[in-house]
């Protein structure tokens, strides 16, 4: 079975979306655009940038914007180059362009669409507001009938809380199961704490109905502070596609290298600059840090249908059963004294940084 070698958190840098939620953490910092970006470089540059040769084996990118990742044609022209290459490719959306979706349907070979996985988004309010409730639902079951992967993924408010028995009826009579659950996080605090007005404890009560895999082990993370040694920035990464720079992780403002420009290099970062680590829902299951028993990112992602089908299609499936830690080496006690040793300052320099950016910002809003 083939492993992956390495998880790279792709970002593009629009922030533009044809939804306006409240909690996005976009509409939070109020920094929504109408523009939709263009990237500086051709998707055949892109998949030379990243070909299994430069990053040592088969890669799995997740591919996401600041806004709705399918706005831009762009996307799925690179998502194609990737896919060729011979990686697996993650696209987050919110699942309303249809004609994206007709796109893949109609222009992915059979073999692109068996590495692909499509994270949909499912912002219920949003979707019935703009009364696209039954084309979101559409779009996934093309989707899937086309030999795609899928997960269907919640993010919690106050507001649906009592819809929740609604919820589960919508989900059930569309796709023959339930939700997966995912923490919505409020990026305007320094701890950068669960977005909801309910204590944690009865928060996760609430929302533990789903019986969600995702949302259990996001919970069971979400305020505990990582103090182990961490592979970000070798085994799992964060990609900036609109400059091309390398990131160890979303809590480093460190540049690792320039995908376009420089030789790739990957640099464990060693020591988490973050509170706690709120994607590790796939940092840590893709084995950023291997002695931290995490399930597999297939129970994660994965549901079974009342016909007994899997969301996830076969090579999806198998390839999310493992983990970067499997297919890397692990450092030496001495080359890990030496990164922390290292990278001390930096992560310190980064918190202040971090919490002199979220005053700022708090000044600004009182001012308003």
């Amino acid at each position: 079975m083939e492993g992956i070698k390495r998880f790279i958190d792709v970002i593009i840098t629009t922030k533009s979306c044809n939804f306006k939620c409240h909690y996005c953490y976009i509409s939070q910092l109020d920094n929504f655009e109408n523009e939709i970006m263009t990237l500086s470089r051709t998707p055949l540059e892109i998949r030379n940038a990243l070909s299994k040769e430069r990053l040592g084996g088969t890669c799995l990118f997740n591919v996401c914007a600041g806004g709705e990742t399918l706005l831009s044609p762009d996307v799925l022209r690179v998502v194609a180059e990737l896919l060729k290459e011979g990686h697996f490719v993650m696209i987050v959306t919110n699942g309303s362009i249809s004609k994206r979706f007709e796109e893949i349907r109609d222009n992915f070979s059979h073999d692109m669409k068996k590495r692909l996985f499509i994270k949909f988004s499912f912002h219920y309010l949003e979707l019935m507001r703009l009364g696209i409730i039954n084309n979101f639902f559409s779009n996934i079951r093309m989707m899937y009938d086309n030999g795609v992967s899928f997960t269907l993924e919640l993010t919690t408010c106050d507001e649906l809380i009592p819809r929740i028995d609604e919820l589960k009826r919508v989900c059930m009579e569309n796709i023959g199961a339930l939700p997966h659950i995912t923490i919505a996080r409020d990026d305007r605090t320094y701890r950068t704490k669960h977005l909801s007005s309910l204590s944690f404890e009865e928060y996760t009560k609430v929302w533990q109905v789903f019986d969600s895999e995702l949302f259990n082990f996001k919970a069971s993370i979400f305020y505990q502070r990582r103090k182990e040694f961490c592979y970000a920035g070798d085994y799992v990464a964060y990609l900036n596609l609109t400059t091309g720079d390398l990131y160890p992780c979303h809590g480093s403002s460190k540049k690792i290298c320039n995908i376009f420009d420089d030789t790739v290099t990957f640099k464990a970062i060693g020591r988490c600059p973050l509170s706690h680590c709120y994607n590790g829902h796939a940092w840590l299951s893709f084995g950023a840090i291997p002695e931290l028993v995490t399930p597999y990112y297939r129970e994660l992602r994965d549901r079974v249908d009342l016909d007994g089908r899997h969301w996830l299609q076969p090579d999806v499936l198998n390839f999310f059963s493992t983990k970067t830690s499997e297919n890397n080496e692990k450092y030496d006690d001495k080359t890990k004294r030496d990164i922390l040793a290292k990278n001390f300052f930096d992560i310190k320099w980064h918190m202040v940084k971090r919490a002199g950016s979220i005053a700022l910002r708090k000044l600004s809003w009182l001012k308003k």
